[in-house]
């Protein structure tokens, strides 16, 4: 929700009686979008809900919760929005000095005592809501990539890290996608800055057609970017994604009249509710997964049917044995092919943009071998190799985070005193 419709800000005033609620709208509804809650439970509610709150004015004396606790919930909040929600407590004749030292303890904005004027009460809103209106707003600005219009990277993990916690808050579905123009760099340099930009242009516009009011779209790399999509189902997004480097390739970027071969890759990662799973890590896990696409020729990675989010999606157990194709050839950038065996989660390869999306079934895929590196090293130690040659599609899943940071050299090396 948001202000938009009405131009008016919003202000949520909590007070558990009906005579105070109804004079708070007489006093300010002709200038603000006034709205209103019983008790502090039912404004956290409210707040969580209503990113277009301004300002709160709460009463502190309530029933199931009363307004320092409702202090208490907002200033902890995980939503910096949230978090930072001007609060102006109401007291009365039995609020003590105490009382509105606790309350200021607890990250009171300013106070206003009843009995109060229209004239009171309309100067403590206008004030605050116009330091917040000018904070969102210089805030946007500094969070938006100034190419495209769409978030830029700081913004977007703002967003999600907001999209996370309310996912988590209502038992909500969320996923991420992470989409990226292959080998972007190379692209830049062969065919120049204008040509470049166009194709980021084109993908941003793409995008920002086809996501709702309340998804998040974000550039976050030079030729990246990233989705951030509450109550997403990943068979419909995939194939959105889909849709969309399918009109890429339709009409692609030309240069000198020619038009030019773009491949885009893209992962989706859900349903991001482990409370252990931050923002960082997520991006990072559905990073993972992107470079498997990409390195497996896959056009959308999509989680299998039932699996949830990893922290380490690189280091997760792939199964035990998964079938192997070749890559596409790079003259035929939209066709795409069952992934070979890779150590990386167990998922579903995904038909090209022409193609409908292909999900596995749950019930065909093989069972995970769990073990760990530590388990197999003593099993090794102790001469069981039979007990660990099943495990060691797992065991590698697990290293190949750190194989990654390697340099050619290294690798080299290692394969050389492997061989031995």
């Amino acid at each position: 929700m948001s202000v938009e419709g009405t131009g008016k800000a919003r202000i949520l005033v909590v007070d558990d009686s009906k005579l105070m609620r109804k004079a708070a709208h007489k006093m300010l509804g002709e200038e603000f979008d006034v709205i209103t809650a019983e008790d502090g439970q039912d404004a956290w509610g409210q707040v969580g809900r209503d990113t277009g709150i301004q300002v709160v004015f709460t009463d502190l004396n309530m029933p199931n919760m009363d307004g320092y606790e409702l202090l208490r919930e907002i200033r902890g909040a995980q939503d910096p929005g949230v978090q930072g929600l001007p609060v102006i407590v109401v007291t009365g004749a039995e609020n003590d000095e105490s009382a509105r030292m606790k309350a200021l303890d607890l990250g009171a904005t300013d106070f206003i005592t009843k009995p109060f004027t229209t004239s009171d009460l309309v100067a403590r809103a206008r004030a605050h809501s116009t330091y917040q209106r000018v904070t969102r707003q210089l805030q946007s600005q500094v969070m938006l990539d100034g190419l495209t219009g769409l978030a830029n990277k700081a913004g977007f993990m703002d967003r999600l890290r907001q999209d996370m916690a309310y996912a988590r808050r209502h038992g909500q579905a969320l996923c991420l996608v992470r989409l990226e123009v292959e080998d972007f760099q190379r692209f830049f340099l062969h065919n120049g800055r204008d040509v470049a930009e166009g194709l980021v242009l084109q993908v941003a516009r793409l995008l920002r057609a086809r996501i709702r009011k309340e998804d998040t779209a974000a550039r976050v790399g030079l030729g990246s970017f990233a989705l951030s999509l509450p109550g997403g189902e990943e068979a419909g997004i995939a194939a959105m994604v889909e849709r969309v480097q399918a009109e890429v390739m339709a009409s692609p970027p030309m240069h000198e009249g020619e038009p030019l071969s773009v491949v885009l890759h893209a992962a989706v990662l859900s349903p991001l509710t482990d409370a252990s799973l931050g923002p960082e890590q997520a991006m990072d896990a559905c990073q993972a997964r992107l470079d498997v696409a990409r390195e497996s020729g896959v056009a959308v990675l999509a989680p299998a049917a039932g699996e949830a989010a990893a922290i380490e999606p690189a280091a997760s157990e792939p199964a035990a044995s998964e079938p192997t194709a070749s890559k596409p050839a790079a003259t035929e950038p939209g066709v795409s092919t069952p992934a070979p065996p890779v150590p990386a989660p167990p998922v579903p390869a995904v038909a090209g943009p022409t193609a409908p999306a292909a999900v596995a079934s749950p019930a065909a895929a093989p069972a995970r071998v769990v073990a760990s590196v530590d388990e197999v090293l003593d099993q090794l130690q102790a001469g069981r190799v039979q007990d660990v040659v099943p495990k060691l599609p797992a065991v590698i899943g697990r290293l190949l985070p750190l194989l990654r940071l390697l340099g050619p050299n290294q690798r080299k090396q290692l394969v050389d005193f492997l061989q031995k």
